[in-house]
């Protein structure tokens, strides 16, 4: 682990104003290479609020996000996202296939510099247990677990170096919420050195398989005071 964290959130705030109501009270949070995270609390903590401030997907009213020791300015934000991919609880899929999907992100300018690699793709789809046809599956037949597998093979294929997962198994079953987990797993183990990852969950004893860094979320406030090392809770 280097001294430098890969994200760091210095005061981070986010309110709503129409409500005069602060979702995210000053939130300060290292976020290192080779960290596993998991975020657990109530719902309407601010769980969701503070990942989607740490990704930048919404304004900061305070703080600011610092990536690789310089914070991020307005124009590196486009870059920034693609290196710290947030993965949401419901993903929004394109009409067309599976690989139309895939295929989706290489036609938008942060990702012109690469292309769109089928192989790569079916071997994140094998490691998901699907089919080889599952690539030429249509967007509208597939079941809600087959949707959110899509989504994290769409941001996988794309190298990303933080992965922030917002409940993406919440109300999947069995099987897809496996296939998910051993998705994220294999991507995390493919470069610890260079890797990390938030998983907001409700669910303490998948908190626990998919973190060693335990956080809570309680009224818009993070607590890490009680950092916990969660390997014990996993295999009560």
């Amino acid at each position: 682990m280097t001294d430098v964290p890969l994200v760091f959130a210095d005061g981070i705030v986010r309110r709503d104003a129409s409500r005069g109501q602060t979702l995210l009270h000053p939130a300060t949070f290292a976020l290192h290479a080779g960290d596993r995270v998991a975020i657990t609390g109530g719902s309407g903590s601010g769980k969701s609020v503070f990942l989607r401030a740490l990704a930048l997907l919404d304004p900061l009213d305070a703080g600011r996000v610092v990536w690789h020791g310089a914070p991020v300015a307005r124009a590196a934000i486009p870059r920034y996202r693609r290196s710290v991919a947030y993965l949401r609880q419901r993903p929004a899929l394109l009409d067309g296939t599976v690989e139309d999907n895939l295929r989706y992100p290489f036609e938008l300018r942060a990702y012109r510099d690469t292309r769109f690699d089928r192989e790569h793709a079916a071997n994140l789809v094998a490691q998901s247990g699907r089919a080889a046809g599952f690539l030429d599956k249509r967007a509208s037949e597939l079941s809600g677990g087959e949707a959110q597998i899509t989504a994290l093979i769409r941001v996988l294929q794309l190298a990303p170096e933080v992965l922030l997962l917002d409940e993406p198994t919440a109300s999947l079953d069995p099987e897809s919420s496996h296939a998910i987990e051993e998705l994220v797993r294999a991507w995390f183990d493919a470069d610890r050195r260079a890797h990390a990852s938030i998983w907001v969950s409700h669910d303490p004893a998948q908190a626990a398989r998919m973190s060693e860094r335990h956080l809570t979320m309680r009224a818009g406030v993070l607590d890490e005071s009680a950092v916990t090392t969660m390997h014990g809770a996993a295999s009560r």
